[in-house]
């Protein structure tokens, strides 16, 4: 595998920012003018960690290598992927310049059913948010104790010494508006929008366990095509660990 670390000047962000890619070394991508388009993995970092954190704590090199497929990290900040109200518009980085940027410069598929995203934590929102808003870009997306109910961070204010007010402005709720997990898959099903193909994943002893089972039984109230795993784990690497390699096994990569 190729690792890439990638700085770059975002208009969108209107400062230098940084992705790092895992990128398979197939011998047609060293042939000349090779046609070879690679299956990518969006995979979206938590709170409190940035483009790095996967290939540092978790064996995803070899899990792509394994599965041929490229996977893009970006770096957000605390953005929780919104378009913040006093900060960076991070939302529309990842959704559209970042997508645009990579297919340019990289031998990346654009195609709907070669294109994936997941996450942990914030970045399983996060996923599940650009999977819900722009269904027609991605064809699976997991979420990996992903923070479901986005009201249970506004509401906490301050998370880990990060103001939930920097993201989100003045108000008291984000029910039924574009952050919202539940709005974004309410209007899909009533649009009967092709859904990508949702993984829920969540360790029994993590702090956001309750939020997660109840997205699961509000997805299935609306027969929601979701596979939902549960099982002994925390919030912690030692559970992402084994859940990052569930969702390398359950992509639609062959």
């Amino acid at each position: 595998m190729a690792l890439l670390h990638m700085h770059f000047k975002s208009p969108t962000l209107v400062m230098q920012t940084n992705v790092t890619v895992v990128l398979p070394e197939s011998e047609q991508l060293f042939t000349s003018r090779t046609n070879t388009k690679l299956k990518t993995l969006y995979l979206l970092h938590g709170l409190s960690n940035d483009s790095s954190i996967y290939t540092r704590f978790t064996n995803i090199e070899r899990y792509a290598s394994n599965r041929n497929v490229a996977v893009v990290m970006p770096s957000v900040d605390h953005s929780f992927y919104a378009d913040m109200k006093y900060g960076h518009n991070y939302f529309s980085f990842v959704q559209k310049e970042l997508r645009t940027f990579m297919l340019n410069v990289l031998p990346l598929s654009d195609k709907r059913e070669d294109n994936f995203v997941a996450g942990h934590s914030m970045g399983g929102y996060g996923a599940f948010k650009l999977a819900l808003t722009n269904p027609e870009l991605f064809s699976a997306a997991a979420s990996l104790s992903g923070a479901m109910d986005i009201n249970r961070f506004l509401q906490d204010g301050v998370f880990n010494g990060f103001n939930a007010k920097s993201i989100f402005g003045e108000v008291d709720s984000l029910k039924d508006t574009e952050h919202d997990l539940y709005k974004l898959l309410k209007d899909r099903q009533s649009e009967q929008a092709v859904l990508p193909k949702l993984l829920q994943m969540c360790g029994t002893e993590d702090y956001l366990y309750e939020d997660n089972v109840n997205f699961k039984n509000y997805a299935l109230s609306l027969k929601t095509d979701l596979d939902y795993r549960e099982g002994p784990g925390d919030h912690n690497w030692e559970y992402w660990e084994y859940a990052i390699k569930e969702v390398m096994d359950w992509l639609p990569l062959d």
